[in-house]
């Protein structure tokens, strides 16, 4: 996906889809294997859960229909039915990890229609296997803009003799203090000011790895993540505007190599905010879907033009949905903060009302999701299988009291820390507009289930102060250490136990990153370095690379009159991203990356001077 590739796959086809057919030949099936009939429900049968959940107001035309918590084979009949589509036959695809299946129709739902679907199966919130949903009216996609650029400093961005296709964004990082964590700090500049893209950069502000976006994109939530048992990279890449994004979210190797495109599903495209893999392996990520919907309860139109914030989980080998939230489902968008869009007309359509703004999905140590809606003001637990609702932290209806010093506004980032709910880290922007606060925070606040009660537990401030309009996260690090990305603000700051500054870095220009993470890394490129070079009277002057190298000691430099006829000339330390060495005139040359014992961990191309 990066450096301009765009991926149709969901991922390598080893983990190949399992069809069980159509659900006309399903049905047939299952009554001669003697499952039970539609509507005949066993009381022994397992609860199951059903996306899009029953009653659901805003299901995808495209969307499938998930069974979660039952063997595929144990799914018995399934009718599906629109009340102005008539019957639907379709496919029956596996879930990769053998708990449940989705129904595939055949043809899409059509807008405003109810569909039925009638099971034998015991579905949560459902009477005798049988619930309804109804499917949304799409009020088209989101409008495609130029990518803002920030205007050019001096030394914003890094250039390389090697590399002269790459032109990260500079960062300049405060030597770090004792008790520094020290490892390698995940950035994905968004404004440029010459190219986005995720980078890495260690804790000296040194550049390790940068990979380019095509023009117009956009990289965010760039990190360290554990995949099928190894450490990848993922990231979410393609373009944005009000806001929100449209793209796909990737996952790399160490040897920064795709492994897999994560994409929404149902019809959607995947958003920016989140994307988190869970341990079991599947894929918590944000999608928008815009609707018509009725928001006359905030003087808005019957028929305004409104974001609906989804959140999706995904089945990464199969691109399945697993868990679909839908926030018009659950909160009403009389709890917003949000004003109405300005009277008029952007790019053919009315401006859409984002009242909710999902920005965070994380899932709790008891299985259920914590969300957070910036334009609510308020976070959510959710039960991972029905979707409602458990409890609401802040906004108009808060679950809890909040003390003194825990109320946010526009809050990123929402995250719990602690078994049994007790500790929730926020990123406070505190500024949306309007400015709610002086200045944002990275909060901790402890919660007390029985009493109803948050307190606040610990916040950190940057200095100087610094309001974010947007964007922005808080990661916890060992030892109680805590990283923290000041969003919209090109800041990014490591506190120790009491809240003491241990490292502080910056964009040298005004770009900023989404969110900012500090992780260890090991990186082994399957490319190999990147070497250039000239020559001028009797000594050649070598420039040697290899992106996202993190094993690096030294260069050893072979040369020679011809590419057959070359040998070890100098061995000399590596210097940083790129290596500057000076030999004695040759017309061929190439170099080796050697590790700390002497190894030759790779060889670039040999290269003809001139």
């Amino acid at each position: 996906m990066a450096g301009g590739r765009r991926v149709a796959a969901t991922e390598s086809r080893d983990w190949p889809k399992v069809v069980l057919g159509s659900a006309v030949v399903v049905v047939g099936l299952l009554l001669i294997l003697g499952q039970p009939a539609v509507g005949q429900v066993t009381s022994s049968q397992p609860s199951v859960s059903v996306f899009p959940t029953p009653g659901s107001l805003v299901a995808a035309p495209g969307t499938q229909i998930a069974f979660r918590g039952i063997a595929p084979t144990a799914l018995g009949p399934i009718e599906v039915s629109g009340s102005r589509t008539g019957v639907h036959t379709g496919g029956i695809e596996s879930d990769s990890d053998g708990d449940g299946a989705s129904f595939i129709p055949t043809k899409p739902f059509a807008p405003g229609e109810t569909v039925t679907v009638s099971s034998s199966l015991n579905v949560l919130d459902a009477q005798h296997g049988t619930f309804q949903f109804t499917v949304a009216t799409p009020a088209g996609g989101i409008p495609y803009l130029k990518a803002l650029i920030v205007p050019r400093v001096r030394g914003d961005v890094w250039r390389f003799h090697s590399r002269p296709d790459l032109a990260p964004a500079a960062v300049e990082v405060a030597r770090p203090r004792a008790g520094s964590w020290r490892q390698d700090i995940f950035l994905a500049p968004q404004f440029g000011p010459v190219q986005n893209g995720p980078e890495i950069v260690n804790f000296r502000g040194r550049l390790v790895w940068f990979d380019r976006v095509p023009n117009g994109d956009m990289a965010s939530d760039f990190r360290v993540q554990s995949y099928r048992g190894r450490p990848v990279l993922t990231w979410w890449q393609g373009y944005s505007d009000a806001g929100v994004g449209e793209g796909d979210d990737v996952i790399y190797d160490s040897s920064y190599r795709e492994l897999a495109v994560v994409r929404a599903a149902n019809g959607l495209k995947a958003d920016l905010h989140e994307f988190e893999i869970t341990p079991s392996g599947t894929a918590l990520i944000t999608a928008y879907f815009p609707v018509y919907w009725d928001a006359s309860s905030v003087h808005g139109s019957k028929r305004e033009i409104v974001l609906d914030s989804v959140v999706q989980e995904i089945d990464i080998p199969t691109g399945l949905v697993l868990f679909q939230w839908d926030s018009l489902d659950h909160v009403p968008v009389t709890e917003t903060y949000q004003p109405l869009p300005l009277e008029g007309r952007k790019y053919g359509v009315r401006n859409p009302f984002d009242y909710f703004h999902v920005n965070s999905v994380v899932l709790d140590d008891d299985g259920n999701l914590v969300i957070s809606g910036r334009n609510t003001w308020a976070a959510y637990k959710v039960d991972h299988r029905t979707g409602a609702v458990i409890w609401t932290l802040g906004g108009r209806h808060s679950s809890f009291r909040m003390g003194p010093g825990t109320g946010f506004a526009f809050q990123h980032d929402v995250a719990v820390q602690a078994p049994d709910d007790r500790l929730v880290t926020v990123f406070d922007d505190g500024a949306g507009p309007p400015s709610v606060h002086s200045q944002s925070r990275a909060l901790e606040l402890g919660l007390n289930l029985s009493r109803g009660t948050a307190t606040l537990a610990a916040q950190r401030l940057h200095s100087p102060p610094l309001l974010a309009a947007f964007e922005g996260n808080l990661q916890r690090l060992p030892d109680l250490h805590e990283f923290v990305g000041w969003g919209q603000q090109p800041y990014f700051t490591e506190y120790g136990q009491r809240g003491r500054v241990l490292l502080d870095g910056r964009f040298v220009g005004d770009t900023s990153s989404y969110r900012a993470y500090m992780f260890p890394w090991t990186g082994t490129p399957a490319a190999p370095p990147a070497l250039s070079g000239s020559t001028a009277g009797r000594t050649t002057t070598l420039y040697v690379s290899w992106n996202g190298a993190t094993d690096v000691a030294g260069w050893r430099v072979l040369s020679g009159p011809t590419p057959a006829n070359m040998r070890a000339v100098r061995t000399t330390s590596n210097a940083g991203f790129e290596t500057k060495i000076e030999i004695a005139a040759a017309p061929y040359a190439a170099v080796e990356a050697l590790d700390a014992r002497g190894r030759v961990l790779s060889t670039s191309a040999t290269v003809h001077l001139s």
